[in-house]
């Protein structure tokens, strides 16, 4: 039987062999993209619920781009507090921003997408670049570096949506590193020409990828979803490309506690399983290796049985993990969460386990 596990266990690496080196390494071994300013137009849009905080320090943030043709949508999705009369406030200092109000629809009511595609409607730029109201722009070159990566067949672009540092936390770090993880899956499986999601807070697309999917449609009725199962349903090989220049990052406020972090990936992962069968497959591969590859190690270590050869493999696929990784978050800039490398990877595995039987048992809560 430890024998037949030992076997199993080589076959684990195997997997992750390939999914480290020749998938995340298409995207982590890449070279520096170059941003060749392309000019066209854009229009910026960010909906906002209940955001009168965020909007007064970020909104300003949008308004100071260096871009010669631009405009901010932004849509109130019928909040209780401020953010209204903010955004009407904007709207008055800054000729390129343009309001879009939504009411309360007893069909859709708190539904996101409902409220994003009065605003894409109302945009009146051909190229769309979405980020959230907690989001802010790295650099004042964030829609020029975006826009650079459309060409005449590339209509989609990911981006990378990170989030702020906060010194001390090491909660702080299993989020950035969950995040850098998550991006190196999807910007490495775009560039291998089978894109399967990407995150509202950084995301661009050409106004008519989205009437060609009919929009949201085909899942309005699923809350979360506006980003990664559009892009599942809209994206091809042959239509989407990403961005990671440093210039073209956004930022968010990371959660500082473990239940509101853990409430989090519950909506995020939420929506996964109504993504194509491949990419449901490929996902729930990756995972399964990793988990086994744990589970196996301990159980052939404790046994003692052929330790030599089972800590040699363990150790080989910690340094080609580290390696890949290492890469991929130097370019998005997260070097510091690798030193912790084995210890979050173990949080994070047995964690996604539990927002899974979380997830079976009762359904999380959405937008606001």
């Amino acid at each position: 039987m430890l024998l037949i596990l030992l076997y199993v266990f080589i076959g684990i690496i195997a997997i992750q062999l390939f999914y480290y080196l020749i998938i995340f390494g298409k995207f982590a071994f890449a070279k520096a993209q170059k941003v060749t300013p392309k000019r066209i137009p854009v229009s910026v849009i960010v909906c906002a619920k209940n955001e009168e905080e965020n909007v007064k320090k970020f909104i300003p943030l949008l308004a100071e781009q260096n871009y010669p043709d631009y405009e901010i949508v932004l849509i109130d999705d019928a909040s209780s507090d401020d953010t209204l009369e903010i955004f009407e406030a904007f709207e008055r200092q800054y000729s390129n921003v343009k309001l879009v109000k939504v009411q309360n629809n007893e069909a859709f009511w708190g539904n996101k997408k409902f409220a994003l595609t009065l605003g894409i409607k109302a945009a009146s730029k051909e190229y769309l670049l979405f980020t959230d109201a907690d989001c802010y722009p790295t650099s004042k070159d964030w829609i020029l570096n975006m826009s650079a990566q459309f060409t005449m067949h590339k209509t989609i672009v990911l981006g990378y949506g990170a989030y702020e540092k906060i010194k001390g936390s090491f909660l702080n770090k299993i989020i950035r590193f969950e995040t850098m993880l998550t991006a190196t899956q999807y910007f490495s499986w775009a560039k291998m020409g089978k894109p399967y999601m990407g995150v509202g807070r950084n995301l661009a697309y050409k106004r008519e990828e989205f009437f060609r999917v009919n929009g949201f449609i085909d899942h309005m009725n699923v809350r979360s979803g506006d980003d990664d199962l559009f892009i599942n349903q809209a994206a091809k090989g042959s239509n989407t490309t990403v961005c990671f220049t440093p210039d073209s990052f956004t930022l968010s406020e990371p959660k500082q506690t473990w239940k509101e972090w853990f409430r989090q990936k519950r909506r995020h992962v939420s929506t996964a399983k109504l993504y194509k069968g491949f990419d449901k497959f490929q996902l729930t591969l990756y995972y399964f290796s990793q988990l086994t590859f744990l589970i196996l190690a301990v159980l052939l270590l404790a046994f003692q049985f052929q330790w030599m050869i089972v800590g040699g493999l363990v150790v080989f696929r910690y340094i080609f993990a580290w390696i890949t990784l290492g890469y991929a978050a130097g370019k998005f800039k997260e070097k510091d969460v690798m030193y912790w490398f084995p210890v979050i990877e173990i949080i994070l595995i047995f964690t996604q386990l539990n927002v899974f039987i979380t997830n079976l048992v009762s359904k999380p809560n959405h937008w606001k």
